[in-house]
């Protein structure tokens, strides 16, 4: 890895350096407040003792404060009680989330539809954008979708409706009927229209067709730009014209490993290109550290990333792509949240709010690290101890961020590699300024210690 470049076209990523410096065209229909954009996972059930939309309502001023500017919401509508899934050792659930038996309906746990529209409307006046999670591949058993229209899910040979993989919540929705296909896209609308949302997060997006999800941004887009993210990152189709956003699962499951010390950390790098070469036009990564997912089922961001986890939350920011942070994720949450039941947020944890808010504002504020296509050049930098320190640069014209990362668990000392780094800079957490001469500059991190500047 001394001589990264050299190394990247010997495993034949070369062509994804080339192809990171493509033109990227944007769309007449791209939001323009995505484009530095930071999003917020709002767990409505787990947020608040009360796991309403009104309680949760109190908490944004904080969420302002902190930066974040799109609040996604998991699902909102009723959840399904036919074949409902109990958490084994329990004898009640409160059902999952993505088992919807109502389109156009609220959960009842969270409220009314009036309650959310005047929490969307308050959201709005301060500033943020709401996107809602949206479930197209299937629904609940008691949907009434079910007995008015049983031709509009999936059947086995026998005539029997049949689930999603082993969700046997769920009944899975047949894209060959054109009648479901414009009945979801009017529910969607239905809330675009009653509630001024801004966008959905798309449950496993690809198991929809692509050219259901051409059709219904087509279709609700008649009415406002919208914000589009699809749980999904292996089907470039549908970022053509659906999507702005995919998952980065391949990222976060390459971070966690590069932690347990199962990859190199240039692996990272490699799939920084990877994603670049395949993703089209201007579509970009959402980067996380944690989701509602990953905490309730794979584990904590603390059991996944442990002592290296502010490292890889400051990745999640300033590699290429949008960052997300999930409920209860700015002071520190270290339960893994039970998803059929009650089990709220403990907002009494370590407070990290400084530590992301000084990250969201550098999202916000220096171009450099702005969503793709607006943001810089991914530059990977050489330095004298590459199997341990990560060096990268992110430029815009002026606008250049320099980070270093102890990807170690030993102090070590290094020395950048190149004049490209020289300049001055201001330090974004210690707030001093620096003068970075790579031929004299001896630079020394603590294990898993991090050092981000940005050009003054």
């Amino acid at each position: 890895m001394r001589n990264f470049y050299k190394k990247l076209a010997m495993i034949g990523l070369a062509p994804f350096l080339l192809l990171s410096c493509k033109e990227k065209q944007i769309p007449a229909n791209y939001p323009d407040w995505a484009k530095n954009a930071v999003i917020y996972e709002v767990n409505t059930r787990q947020y608040t003792p009360e796991g309403t939309f009104k309680a949760f309502e109190a908490h944004l001023p904080r969420l302002k404060e902190l930066g974040v500017d799109i609040l996604w919401f998991m699902p909102i509508h009723p959840i399904g009680i036919v074949k409902r899934k109990v958490p084994e050792g329990r004898t009640e659930s409160l059902g999952s989330y993505y088992s919807v038996k109502d389109y156009k309906g609220i959960n009842p746990e969270f409220g009314t539809e009036a309650d959310f529209k005047e929490l969307v409307d308050k959201a709005h006046s301060m500033g943020f954008k709401v996107i809602i999670d949206w479930v197209a591949n299937h629904t609940a058993w008691d949907n009434a979708w079910i007995t008015e229209h049983p031709d509009w899910y999936k059947q086995d040979s026998a005539g029997h409706i049949v689930s999603a993989f082993d969700w046997t919540d769920v009944a899975k929705l047949n894209y060959d009927n054109k009648d479901m296909r414009k009945a979801m896209i009017e529910s969607m609308k239905y809330w675009i229209d009653k509630c001024n949302i801004d966008g959905f997060r798309c449950d496993v997006a690809g198991e929809v067709p692509a050219d259901f999800w051409d059709q219904a941004r087509a279709e609700l887009e008649k009415t406002k730009p919208l914000f589009m993210l699809a749980e999904n990152e292996d089907k470039p189709e549908l970022y053509k014209k659906a999507f702005d956003a995919a998952y980065g699962w391949g990222m976060h499951s390459i971070m966690h490993e590069v932690y347990q010390g199962k990859r190199p950390f240039s692996d990272i790098v490699k799939q920084v290109f990877k994603v670049d070469s395949i993703m089209p036009k201007y579509a970009l990564q959402m980067n996380f550290v944690t989701n509602h997912d990953e905490n309730s089922w794979n584990g904590t961001a603390w059991e996944k990333f442990g002592t290296g986890l502010d490292n890889f939350t400051i990745l999640t920011y300033t590699l290429p792509g949008i960052p997300l942070i999930y409920s209860g994720q700015e002071v520190g949450l270290d339960k893994r949240l039970q998803f059929f039941i009650k089990d709220s947020i403990d907002w009494k944890g370590k407070d990290l709010s400084p530590f992301l808010k000084t990250l969201n504002d550098l999202k916000h504020n220096n171009e450099a690290l702005w969503n793709p296509p607006f943001g810089g050049k991914f530059i990977p930098i050489d330095n004298t101890e590459p199997e341990k320190i990560l060096t990268f640069m992110r430029i815009k014209g002026k606008h250049h961020v320099l980070v270093a990362l102890n990807m170690s668990s030993e102090e070590v000392k290094f020395r950048f590699k190149t004049s490209k780094v020289d300049g001055e800079y201001t330090d974004i957490f210690a707030k001093v300024n620096i003068s970075v001469n790579s031929s004299n500059l001896d630079l020394s991190l603590p294990p898993w210690a991090y050092w981000v500047v940005e050009s003054k």
